[in-house]
């Protein structure tokens, strides 16, 4: 069975924000807080009628409104045109939203629209699961494309480095039979000479 769904606020940047959740726990997550808003203090739930109306109406999508106004919250909040000018003055708090309104009567949700706006939460959760489910899976197979070309990579690397050395091995065989041969030619060749000078200086006595 579906939870029953809370609305709950809070303020992040330049926007106000608010959500119909089963839980703050759920509504963080919406929300993309990497902290405890609600420990905090910068998030609470709400029974402002205008905000749980406007939630229930979309439940589990966060809505927005330029920070600190009253006007209503929609999917597409415009930034305030006068962030400039807010920028030079003092800025006022955002207003807060009592949990209880005793001059505003609260709207009461019947048990038919409370289940339908549960299910719709969940339809939306699962309808943010799928997509993050997506994007992992899309990222996964990324991965595997950048390991898999790393590795053809580093193969590629071992191949050429062992021909590589193969060769440089082969030429420094054929380095040393050379200085071999060399040093054989030049012991010939001194052998040779000495005779022949020898025979030279014979010839000329």
């Amino acid at each position: 069975m579906p939870k029953k769904l809370k609305t709950y606020q809070t303020s992040l940047g330049f926007f106000d924000q608010a959500i119909a959740a089963p839980s703050m726990k759920a509504a963080l997550q919406a929300w993309g807080a990497s902290s405890n808003l609600f420990h905090q203090g910068a998030a609470t739930e709400t029974d402002d009628p205008d905000i749980v109306a406007a939630t229930m109406a979309k439940p589990g999508i966060v809505l927005r409104r330029p920070v600190g106004s009253d006007g209503p919250f929609t999917e597409s909040a415009e930034l305030p045109t006068d962030i400039a000018e807010d920028d030079a003055r003092p800025k006022r708090k955002p207003k807060k939203h009592p949990a209880k309104t005793a001059n505003k009567p609260s709207r009461k949700l019947d048990a038919q629209a409370a289940r339908k706006a549960a299910a719709a939460f969940e339809k939306e959760e699962r309808r943010r699961e799928a997509e993050r489910r997506k994007e992992e899976a899309a990222r996964a197979k990324a991965r595997a494309r950048r390991d898999k070309a790393v590795a053809a990579a580093e193969a590629a690397l071992d191949r050429a480095r062992r021909q590589h050395e193969a060769k440089a091995e082969e030429i420094d065989a054929e380095r040393a039979a050379l200085d071999e041969r060399s040093e054989a030619e030049q012991a010939r060749w001194d052998k040779q000479r000495i005779k022949l000078e020898q025979a030279l200086r014979r010839a000329r006595e």
